[in-house]
């Protein structure tokens, strides 16, 4: 691939866009490495030796270069320390016995929101969702929380990917008033799915930060119209803010 990526730091990029490389193919040779970066032989040579002295990259007898072990070992050390569905779980499992709601955890991946964690309620009326589904930015409450603590420029290129589409009647259907609602949910300090996205179905979310104060997902109850709405809705929602604050605290985030 040819290198294109303004990098303030072009060395580290590049060691990065090996390893993608080496990672996406399993193992192959510094040859294959060159043509897919389109850079001179010489810096991918140094960037090689590098990689192999920190251990991210290993040579085989073959020649070819794998991923090293220093890699595993830095994931592990992420997965301990930053693993959000422990440290959310049971969190999440406390604001679902508080609230009687099943109960999410969604992060962005890529355009769009996921399910990362469900927990499922004990109520007789069931609601149907799973984790790995994939939400509308606009149209659920977690989407739009999300969205609206994402940085501006991000939040900016997201809000250019959506296509709004005639709904139920509370639809957001275009992007001033998306970003009307934004700022309502950024004052209120959590967002609501009002029927937006299916119909008799309310959801109610907030944010979680992470140690750097960046939004890294978002908590939700979900419920019926029967379950969830005017005489409740005050009070459930402080739930689910403080729930997602407690999380955000045990990530590391100061107030």
């Amino acid at each position: 691939m040819e290198w294109v990526h303004k990098s303030k730091v072009p060395a580290l990029s590049r060691a990065i866009a090996i390893l993608d490389i080496v990672s996406a193919r399993g193992h192959c040779s510094a040859n294959v490495i060159v043509s897919e970066l389109g850079v001179p032989k010489s810096t991918v040579y140094l960037l090689l030796e590098e990689l192999k002295y920190q251990r991210l990259l290993t040579q085989g007898k073959d020649g070819d270069y794998r991923l090293g072990l220093k890699l595993l070992e830095l994931g592990s050390q992420v997965s301990r320390q930053l693993d959000l569905r422990t440290v959310a779980m049971p969190h999440l499992t406390a604001l679902m016995q508080d609230t009687g709601h099943l109960c999410h955890l969604g992060v962005l991946d890529g355009d769009a929101p996921i399910y990362l964690i469900k927990v499922e309620s004990q109520s007789s009326i069931q609601v149907r969702t799973w984790e790995g589904k994939r939400l509308s930015l606009c149209r659920s409450s977690l989407g739009k929380c999300l969205l609206a603590w994402t940085e501006r420029d991000h939040q900016d290129a997201l809000i250019a990917s959506i296509t709004f589409e005639p709904g139920l009647p509370n639809t957001i259907t275009g992007e001033k008033q998306l970003r009307d609602e934004l700022q309502r949910i950024r004052q209120a300090g959590w967002a609501y799915d009002n029927e937006e996205d299916v119909a008799n179905i309310r959801c109610i979310s907030a944010p979680v930060f992470n140690a750097a104060r960046e939004v890294t997902a978002a908590i939700s109850i979900v419920g019926t119209t029967l379950q969830i709405g005017p005489g409740n809705l005050d009070a459930l929602a402080g739930k689910v803010k403080e729930r997602a604050w407690a999380i955000s605290r045990a990530l590391g985030y100061k107030e």
